[in-house]
């Protein structure tokens, strides 16, 4: 398995572009993306589990009953959400797509993200798919990739090629997301397509099962969006045997869409609005994976471990608390804790107590950009990992006035 360049182009028989179109008012912002499959692809797709949805997941859900679709098309400035006639300028958006490209309404996937509340005008995009569909390309994955962002200040892309009964498959996507991040099923807006031959059902399940392990464990800000949504899409380019059951040809699949959900789980928590730091949970010695996993995504969770991170303040108390509140079944008195980054690691809590430690050496090693928060249970044999962010001003700042 192999870390390539090509972001959602990568796969074989995908194409992509991004464009101005004018939802957003600053002209060097892109805001409106197209991916397409030369053929229609089996889909699979997983949603929010907000109850006020965004109006393009109600028809986007809809159109992948079938677990078909050839065609993603999205825009950003512009979350179409609690808008009356939200619906229908969703699916106004793929009839226009379809009138232009020829690929059935039913057939794409559509999406936005932005400002919740505002009405959305349909003429720029009306107006800009011509240029959308004629500027199709399968080397403009970024293109696409700067047109779902919002306050995202970094390009999140990824592909990955792997090897399946002798065939060379690839599989890349591309994501947004900065703020209102705590998925608690997909996240923020995902895209992934693959090359790769694999039935719409197992395509299901695969994203399902991987989710819960990476998008799942993601938080910036504990807010979980309206508009989150995770597509992907299979054409079979690759002519390997179809993948119909959970076989070796199964496993190898899903690590290639780990490796790629793990990589953008990574950016997307790194860019969290305001964010300085990565941090990542590592939880071992767990009596169970539920246990794991609560208790790393309780840490990243938490508002003091997020500030206590950004002023490189070693306050292991607050990582103890938030593990003390997650609910999680845990011997309080077996807890370790420690610090790592790429000036070393450093143990600040044995047993559920403190030790002595170098606050120099701490500080030394918090002050890095990304940053392990280790912890050992010492109950048992599952682990989890969680991935998040320090909690800065700039956070308060950009959220302040971010509809105005």
């Amino acid at each position: 398995m192999e870390i390539i360049q090509g972001g959602v182009c990568a796969a074989k028989g995908f194409k992509a572009n991004g464009i101005h179109c004018g939802i957003r008012k600053n002209r060097t912002k892109r805001d409106l993306s197209l991916i397409v499959s030369d053929t229609v692809a089996n889909a699979a797709a997983v949603y929010t589990t907000n109850l006020v949805k965004g109006a393009p997941l109600l028809v986007t859900k809809k159109h992948l009953e079938n677990g078909k679709a050839q065609a993603i098309i999205c825009n950003s400035g512009n979350a179409n959400t609690c808008n009356a006639n939200g619906v229908e300028i969703a699916e106004r958006m793929c009839f226009l797509l379809q009138n232009e490209i020829g690929i059935g309404a039913n057939d794409i996937v559509v999406a936005s993200t932005g400002v919740i509340g505002q009405p959305l005008d349909i003429t720029p995009i009306e107006e800009g798919i011509p240029q959308l569909v004629s500027g199709l390309s399968d080397d403009k994955s970024v293109e696409a990739a700067e047109g779902i962002m919002t306050t995202d200040t970094k390009l999140k892309e990824v592909a990955v090629s792997f090897e399946i009964g002798g065939k060379i498959c690839k599989i890349g996507g591309i994501a947004k997301g900065s703020g209102m991040i705590h998925p608690n099923m997909a996240t923020m807006l995902v895209f992934i397509t693959t090359d790769c031959a694999i039935s719409s059902e197992m395509l299901g399940k695969a994203l399902s099962t991987d989710i819960k392990t990476t998008f799942n464990m993601v938080s910036v800000d504990g807010d979980t969006s309206t508009n989150d949504m995770v597509v992907v899409l299979a054409n079979g380019e690759a002519k390997n045997a179809e993948i119909t059951a959970e076989n070796e040809d199964y496993e190898i699949f899903m690590k290639a869409l780990n490796t790629v959900c793990v990589n953008l789980c990574r950016k997307i928590a790194a860019d969290g609005e305001g964010a300085t730091k990565l941090l990542e949970c590592k939880v071992v010695g767990g009596e169970s994976l539920d246990v794991a996993k609560t208790v790393a995504k309780s840490v990243v969770c938490s508002s003091l471990t997020k500030a206590a991170m950004f002023g490189s303040d070693a306050n292991w108390g607050r990582v103890l608390c938030a593990i003390g509140y997650s609910g999680a079944k845990v011997d309080v008195e077996k807890i370790d804790v420690s610090f790592r980054s790429n000036k070393g690691e450093i143990l600040v809590c044995k047993n559920g107590a403190g030790v002595d430690f170098s606050e120099e050496k701490a500080k030394e090693i918090l002050l890095e950009s990304e940053i392990e928060i280790l912890v050992n249970l010492n109950s048992g044999d599952y682990s989890s990992t969680a991935w998040g962010c320090d909690l800065t001003y700039d956070y308060v700042k950009i959220n302040g006035d971010y509809r105005t």
